[in-house]
């Protein structure tokens, strides 16, 4: 089937210097799909029965694979082993290593997260001491987010539901911002054919202006000398370049550069009116999907302004809460924090952020729930499994694939000579979840709404 791709695209495309129409037209009538994968540092396994073909360059973490498997019956996906992403949005590493000292304690915030592909990205670059805050504003697209950081494992988080209006009001909060902003889509076109069909040159100017609002909202937040990561997956010039031209005359935006190799295949532009660098990735090119990304620092003149300044109470944990944590993991020199009879655990800086955050944002999760307390005992929550922190002593049991997919789907899962109690799923001796053995049955608590539907 020939692909026919809008010819207003075309003809704005044709400003940028590298554009090959004809090869473009031609990739995208003979698409093979590109299938990638982005391992979780913290969670190595064997892959089996993925086959990595190599590594995405611009990525350390980065596969691709030979061929598209069932990733839903894969339990190592459950497990948060991996994230399954496009490759071309794994570039957003390349700026965070060549711009940012990641061995620093840091405060970056993901403005438009959802699902969860660069944020797990951005948790996994980060030092133990930073903190991540993951924001959807649309609410109906925040529990993926929470799920899939959860899955990741990831203790210095918070997922928040505001509008960047929100975060207008805290200045100075954050040494990084990515916003991922919402566009035509047009970068996709290839994956998602019926997109077509939406796109139109008025979409595209609105999608402009809304970028603009999102950028002028968000920048108040970035600290002086923070860097800013501004990313679509659209071609249009109209959301690109001339945005990032708007950056440098509005809000003072300096642009930076990454070295980039060129057997990459990624094409450098310069924006018409300021000469902003932007990297762009188009599919004959590289080996992944539409994308483009640009970088800017905000300038130091800003520095005279007062910050946002949270007064927080000192830390003291209730001896109770210590207790009940004892038989399931270390503390160590993490913070506790009870919400009715839920308790949940951070690292100090994290937990410091979010007593500061949580009157002015919507937080959804901070750090990991360990669970519900119940008479001074803790009944272990599913995020506690899967954040890689339970103490070897945590009874367990190791599933072969064919049971692990059956606890994976909530269906009763019969393991003989195990002993009563808590016990700690795992595959390949990662964790999955919990059952317990009441010695007459074995309760399956894994999460209702994360359960395969999958025959």
């Amino acid at each position: 089937m020939i692909m026919q791709l809008p010819q207003a695209l075309i003809n704005a495309l044709t400003s940028i210097s590298a554009f090959d129409a004809e090869a473009f037209v031609a990739a995208h009538n003979s698409y093979e799909p590109t299938v990638s994968i982005r391992l979780n540092p913290q969670k190595p396994a064997l892959l089996h029965p993925l086959v990595p073909a190599g590594q995405v360059p611009w990525a350390e973490q980065g596969r691709y694979l030979d061929q598209r498997p069932q990733f839903t019956l894969h339990p190592l996906l459950h497990a948060g082993a991996y994230y399954v992403q496009e490759p071309s949005s794994m570039f957003l590493e390349q700026f965070f290593k060549q711009h940012v000292n990641l061995n620093s304690p840091l405060t970056v915030l993901d403005l438009c997260a959802a699902p969860g592909g660069k944020s797990t990205h951005i948790q996994s670059l980060l030092s133990a001491d930073s903190v991540l805050v993951s924001n959807e504003v649309i609410k109906t697209r925040v529990p993926v987010l929470m799920e899939n950081l959860t899955k990741w494992g990831a203790r210095n988080a918070l997922v928040t539901n505001n509008d960047a209006t929100d975060f207008g009001k805290l200045p100075h909060l954050f040494d990084v911002v990515v916003v991922d902003a919402p566009c035509s889509g047009s970068g996709l076109f290839r994956k998602d054919a019926n997109a077509i069909n939406e796109w139109s040159e008025a979409a595209v100017e609105m999608c402009s202006q809304r970028q603009q609002r999102i950028l002028a909202d968000v920048w108040p937040a970035l600290k002086p000398g923070g860097l800013l990561l501004y990313a679509t997956c659209s071609y249009s010039p109209a959301e690109n370049e001339t945005i990032a031209d708007w950056l440098v005359q509005h809000l003072d935006a300096q642009p930076l550069s990454v070295q980039v190799p060129a057997t990459w295949g990624i094409v450098e532009t310069a924006s018409p009116l300021a000469a902003a660098p932007g990297y762009r990735f188009f599919p004959h090119l590289t080996q992944g999907e539409g994308f483009f990304v640009a970088a800017f620092c905000k300038p130091d003149s800003e520095n005279n302004r007062t910050g946002f300044q949270p007064k927080i109470a000192a830390y003291k944990p209730h001896k109770t809460q210590i207790e009940a944590c004892r038989p399931w993991m270390d503390i160590g020199a993490d913070c506790l924090y009870q919400h009715e009879q839920q308790l949940f655990v951070m690292p100090e800086h994290t937990h410091r952020l979010f007593l500061a955050l949580k009157t002015p944002l919507n937080i959804r999760k901070a750090g990991v729930k360990l669970g519900d307390l119940a008479h001074g005992h803790l009944l272990p929550d599913h995020a506690l499994a899967l954040s890689n922190r339970c103490l070897p002593q945590v009874q367990r049991v190791e599933l072969p694939a064919e049971l692990a997919l059956q606890y994976l789907r909530k269906a009763p899962v019969e393991v003989p000579s195990i002993q009563k109690g808590w016990q700690l799923v795992t595959h390949q001796q990662l964790p999955l979840g919990w059952i317990k053995n009441l010695g007459n049955r074995i309760n399956n608590y894994y999460p209702a709404d994360w359960r395969i539907r999958m025959a």
